[in-house]
């Protein structure tokens, strides 16, 4: 581009280069917004990457393809921006996490990816695309979801409690004997003693509805009839 620029009178090479420096503004600007777009209904939803980490991931993604374009035409214009795909590849795995004994972050990693081909398209120039990906991914994040909760698909995990007097070992043994009738397994356990008796808590990940049956088939036991529960976190898939 640069060398194209020698062979034309002044006037026109200042034409062309601020063409040029509007194009590449224009494609980074568009990629903050659309990144900002699903970056704000991930941050609505208190997820680890939020506005700014999707905005910067987006933006940075367009970035790098303007660079691969530029300094990689005319022989290989992809260089660059083909390395953006192994980068978001380690970011995406760091956070997928195992926390309280179950896979986190899943979703997160999904976006975090596609929010990075966003931007890979608005640095291309590929505007209707990237737009039109946008409005998609934003409405199945919020459709979808809604829809998960209203049909109650979506599992959240639930900390259940009971304080008693009783032996720890034979409570934990009637908890598990229920658990497996439900096909439920414990994501964590644990065990306080205050006052001369024992404090179980653990949680268990499940629908609302299969919620509601667990607490009914815990409470049928003699010794859990005191059982309590509270709503735990929301297990993002």
């Amino acid at each position: 581009m640069q060398h194209t620029l020698l062979f034309l009178p002044q006037w026109l090479q200042l034409h062309a280069i601020e063409h040029l420096l509007e194009t590449m503004f224009g494609r980074l600007i568009l990629a903050a917004v659309l990144g900002g777009i699903i970056g704000l209904e991930r941050e609505l939803k208190h997820r680890p990457a939020g506005l700014r980490t999707n905005m910067f991931m987006c933006f940075g993604s367009a970035m790098f393809t303007v660079i691969s374009l530029e300094l990689g035409a005319p022989s290989d214009p992809t260089r660059i921006a083909a390395q953006v795909i192994t980068g978001i590849g380690f970011i995406g795995a760091g956070s997928i996490l195992r926390a309280r004994g179950g896979v986190t972050g899943l979703t997160t990693a999904a976006t975090i990816f596609v929010v990075a081909a966003i931007g890979m398209a608005c640095g291309a120039g590929l505007y209707g695309l990237a737009t039109l990906s946008t409005i998609f991914i934003f409405l199945s994040l919020r459709v979808l979801g809604t829809m998960e909760r209203r049909f109650d698909l979506k599992p959240q995990l639930m900390d259940y409690y009971i304080v008693t007097d009783k032996d720890h070992h034979g409570i934990l043994e009637q908890i598990n004997h229920v658990l497996q009738e439900q096909s439920k397994e414990i994501r964590r356990v644990r065990m306080d003693r205050t006052n001369g008796k024992e404090r179980i808590e653990f949680s268990v990940g499940a629908t609302r509805s299969e919620h509601e049956d667990l607490l009914k088939r815990l409470r049928q036991a003699d010794d859990l009839r005191e059982m309590q529960c509270g709503k735990g976190d929301e297990i993002e898939s």
